[in-house]
């Protein structure tokens, strides 16, 4: 697009801020500064990176085609002096993912902060990989793993998922993924050596997921799977011939692919990992296979001498120690098109829920800020871009529900993409079915995808329920607001406000419910939830609050055999949140010894349908033949109820 009016030196700078940010809608600010010569009558142009558009501006003339946005002056802001600066605004839409324009032009010219000559080149997107390692990655966020599938052993649907098809990956950039993580264990379609042939049907299989996934605009990271631990981990015993396998399957895999687009990227293997060996031994072993990784595929010919190819630490571990070996090994490459590779799912008792780890708390949040920060300052500092290659937390799954409590998990998904988007790192959120239903293309949870999809902070309260009793005066109930930079705009009950003063008080980051609001919402205070609200801020998404009736569970005896031990329990609308275990002389019962609180679903579960709490076989082989245990059961309500087992020649008799 042509100059409005000629200028001899033109320059410019933009800053660009979104107000508020919610569910398909934003307001954002722009304001323009001149560098160059007096501007008398303007045109802002950009292109929208993600199909965003402009439903409403103010202080400009707005026009858009296709993509392409031209802001334009009105008649009392058309000169704009040297130093000087104009702003606008403007309401948008958006769906997936509200990224920033990639650039900006003022009257033709990009707004770089440079002057200079005017710029005649039109406004056009970037290619979809950057031109550089850091663009590229920046661009693949978010990214999303099809994971448990072509990495599964015994076949693409052995381990529960369907086959991927082109809906499949249609449906994921629709949701605003822009780059998906393609894990594949080759071992089980390898021949023997020295050739050791990959199945050509195999390799093109994985050509087709590819080849589906560049049509919809996807750009995909390609590994080498759990052939780390079925062969590659026995690289210290068996060197030579591990080493050999190893090569002759990166040769095969980037000469099938070197003609690809660069939107196309390599992970040398995944979570490298070496038996029998120590920390400084393993960095040396990862280092060997990183440099023969990126040796084959740099000498392959066709795309893949400038191809990003992805490094990962040894375990894809975040610890110092590791993310110096790994940066040692990048600096030795000399090469602009790497990045590296972790791999995070949180704070491990907090993730499993184990030693009385429930709730996301400093601890917890500690761990996630040092494993980012360390990356950042490692990596990405240095203009070493990071993919967390995996992140999500273990033991969440849709068929093991109860682990974690919603809104504590919710906080730490919310923390989690926040402190990425503050460190530069690209997040590949690994999914083996249990988020994303591939049979249906529906989330599981559509209410924990929006804190997936959101960009901005989102407010939360210090827990996520109120417990009320089932019978009795209800007293008001606090919660504490946590902010998150945001302002609170108040509580909805459904379409509804509550009314502040009436329904709830603010005092400082204090949030209390009154008895008459409480009273109201509990109904005829049946157990189990009576009223969900939402508690709104300005930005973000909005938290739920739980309004519960619930009395304390009631545990009968019961006698069975370690096979299938259940406690018969009346639950009265509470929610188990973990499971003390201690003989005796107080110390510790369970396979973790270390913690009298044992990991749930593994050691203990509950069976709200069935009224039954189970403790399983794994647990009770650990305990002691013949000696008393208390447990001591712990709710969400506050509620602790002990019960006493003994197990003798695999009969468990239990007492309330």
């Amino acid at each position: 697009m042509g100059a409005v009016s000629a200028q001899a030196a033109q320059g410019c700078s933009v800053d660009y801020w979104v107000q508020s940010q919610w569910p398909g809608g934003f307001t954002a600010d722009v304001t323009v500064h001149n560098l160059g010569d007096p501007i008398d009558g303007w045109d802002v142009e950009w292109v929208w990176p993600e199909g965003q558009s402009v439903t409403h501006g103010w202080n400009a003339d707005f026009t858009t085609t296709a993509e392409r946005v031209n802001a334009k002056n009105l008649s009392y802001n058309r000169t704009i002096a040297t130093g000087a600066s104009v702003s606008f605004g403007f309401n948008g839409s958006w769906a997936g993912v509200n990224r920033e324009p990639f650039e900006f032009r003022l009257n033709g010219r990009v707004c770089d902060g440079t002057v200079g000559e005017p710029t005649t080149t039109p406004t056009t997107p970037p290619p979809a990989g950057g031109d550089s390692a850091m663009e590229q990655v920046a661009a693949m966020q978010p990214s999303w793993n099809v994971g448990n599938t072509l990495d599964a052993l015994g076949g693409e649907t052995a381990w529960g998922n369907p086959l991927i098809t082109e809906a499949l990956l249609a449906r994921v950039k629709s949701q605003g993924f822009n780059s998906i993580r393609l894990p594949v264990t080759w071992d089980e379609y390898m021949g023997p050596g020295p050739d050791h042939t990959v199945d050509p049907a195999r390799m093109e299989r994985v050509a087709q997921v590819v080849d589906w996934a560049l049509e919809q605009d996807l750009q995909v990271l390609l590994n080498v799977h759990h052939d780390s631990w079925m062969w590659i981990d026995d690289l210290p015993a068996d060197h030579d011939a591990v080493l050999a396998k190893f090569e002759a399957l990166w040769t095969q895999i980037a000469d099938r692919f070197k003609d690809y687009p660069p939107e196309l990227s390599f992970e040398s293997n995944n979570e490298p990992q070496f038996a029998g060996t120590e920390a400084a031994e393993g960095d040396a072993l990862n280092e060997e296979l990183n440099l023969a990784f990126h040796e084959i595929v740099r000498g392959s010919g066709g795309n893949n001498g400038d191809r990003l190819l992805v490094l990962p630490t040894l375990h894809t571990n975040g610890d110092q120690a590791r993310l110096d070996a790994l940066k040692a090994t990048i600096d030795g490459l000399d090469d602009p098109m790497i990045a590296a590779t972790i791999h995070f799912y949180g704070f491990w008792p907090f993730s499993v829920n184990i030693a009385g780890f429930t709730r996301y708390n400093a601890e917890v949040e500690a761990d996630l800020v040092g494993t980012f920060q360390r990356a950042h300052d490692t990596f990405v500092d240095n203009g070493i871009p990071v993919i967390v290659g995996e992140w999500a937390v273990l033991n969440y799954d849709h068929n093991r529900p109860g682990v974690h409590q919603p809104g504590e998990l919710l906080k730490f998904f919310e923390a989690v993409t926040h402190h990425a988007r503050e460190n530069g790192l690209t997040l590949s959120l690994w999914d083996a079915g249990q988020f994303l239903n591939r049979n249906t293309l529906q989330w599981r949870d559509q209410h924990m995808y929006e804190y997936f999809a959101s960009e901005t902070r989102s407010g939360t309260t210090s827990f996520d329920s109120v417990y009320l009793p089932g019978d009795g005066a209800i007293a008001p109930s606090s919660l504490t607001l946590n902010r998150n930079g945001l302002q609170f705009e108040g509580l909805w009950h459904g379409d509804e406000p509550l009314a502040e003063g009436a329904d709830y008080t603010v005092s400082g980051d204090t949030l209390t419910f009154t008895a008459a609001a409480l009273t109201r919402l509990a109904g005829d205070r049946d157990h189990g939830v009576n009223a969900q609200l939402e508690a709104r801020f300005s930005d973000g998404v909005p938290w739920r609050i739980t309004i519960i009736t619930s009395d304390t569970p009631v545990l009968s005896d019961a006698t069975g055999p370690t096979s299938s031990f259940a406690i018969p329990t009346r639950f009265n609308g509470d929610t188990l949140a973990t499971m003390e275990a201690r003989y005796a002389d107080g110390t510790n019962a369970g396979p973790a010894t270390w913690t009298p609180f044992q990991e749930f679903w593994s050691n203990f579960r509950p069976d709200y349908d069935a009224g039954a709490l189970i403790l399983t076989p794994e647990f009770l082989a650990s305990v002691t033949d013949g000696q008393p245990v208390t447990l001591t059961f712990h709710f969400y309500s506050g509620a602790t109820v002990s019960y006493t087992i003994t197990e003798s020649g695999g009969t468990v008799t239990g007492t309330a």
